[in-house]
C-alpha cells in the first residue's frame, strides 16, 4: 500500500470513530435524563 493510502484509511477511520463516539456519547446523556426523569417521577 503507499502512504497515501494508508493516510486515507487512517483519516477515514478517525472520522468514523468520532461519529460513533458522538452518538455514544449522546446515548448515554439520553439515558441518564430519562434515567433520572423515572426516579424523579417515583419520588
Amino acid at each position: 500500500m503507499a502512504k497515501e493510502e494508508i493516510k486515507k484509511l487512517v483519516e477515514d477511520s478517525k472520522k468514523q470513530l468520532d461519529l460513533e463516539y458522538e452518538n455514544f456519547a449522546k446515548s448515554i446523556k439520553n439515558d441518564l435524563a430519562s434515567f433520572k426523569k423515572k426516579t424523579l417521577d417515583r419520588i
